[in-house]
């Protein structure tokens, strides 16, 4: 395990929130690991962390334990704790859950969206488009987002849509080095279109094709832009 330490950026807390102490230390922490300022392979030191975030070691070590059960920080035996590497096979297996669960999001949604439904997918996916088009790597994936609630939402189905929230936010790891690519990603905006265009012609079969095919694309961009990346445990 690499000691990536000495690339470690300070980490800035929320003074100003109304949550409890504990909860704001593990989202600060959980944010720094997602979005790439704590490196996969990075030590997390409590004492540090402590200091950085002006506060006792106890929130520190809880939020390590909890960050350990979701997966993004190891224990190493005799050595610490580590932000976790991300793996390849953890890509490809989120990958085809999203397949399977953005398939059956389309199929309910040519069925049940509304006009407004539609044009909230519409007006997201223009956000999104504008943002592919200035190379805009926070609007991407805010954008990005945007659109996919929207998507999401129209299914009707609230179960599903939560299940499907739990799994992108897993992987917004992999979304945020994928973003840094950002040129190659010019065919994601028609792949959204070919998805709102079954929905409103009530087409479920063509929509779930579409919804599977822009996974199954977005996947293939992915590892090919990322597996030779340092971040990542090529498994």
């Amino acid at each position: 395990m690499e000691d990536r330490n000495k690339k470690h950026t300070v980490l800035k807390m929320d003074t100003n929130s109304c949550k409890p102490l504990r909860e704001v230390v593990f989202e600060t922490i959980r944010s720094a690991i997602v979005h790439g300022t704590l490196k996969p392979g990075e030590r997390l030191m409590e004492v540090k962390l402590a200091n950085e975030l002006g506060v006792s070691r106890t929130p520190v070590r809880e939020s390590i334990r909890k960050l350990e059960l979701e997966g993004l920080v190891e224990m190493v035996p005799r050595k610490g704790a580590y932000v976790t590497p991300m793996s390849i096979t953890d890509l490809r297996e989120m990958m085809e859950i999203r397949g399977a669960l953005e398939a059956l999001v389309a199929e309910l949604a040519a069925q049940r969206a509304s006009a407004e439904d539609i044009d909230k997918m519409k007006r997201s996916n223009r956000k999104f488009e504008n943002s592919v088009e200035k190379n805009d790597g926070p609007g991407i994936i805010d954008n990005d987002i945007l659109f996919h609630e929207a998507f999401y939402q129209s299914s009707g189905n609230g179960r599903l849509e939560n299940m499907i929230h739990t799994l992108r936010e897993q992987m917004l790891r992999f979304r945020v080095e994928y973003v840094r690519r950002i040129a190659l990603k010019k065919p994601l905006p028609g792949q959204h279109r070919q998805i709102i265009d079954a929905i409103e012609h009530h087409d479920s079969k063509q929509a779930s094709q579409a919804a599977l095919r822009h996974i199954k694309l977005t996947e293939d961009d992915m590892l090919v832009l990322l597996a030779d990346d340092e971040a990542f445990e090529n498994q």
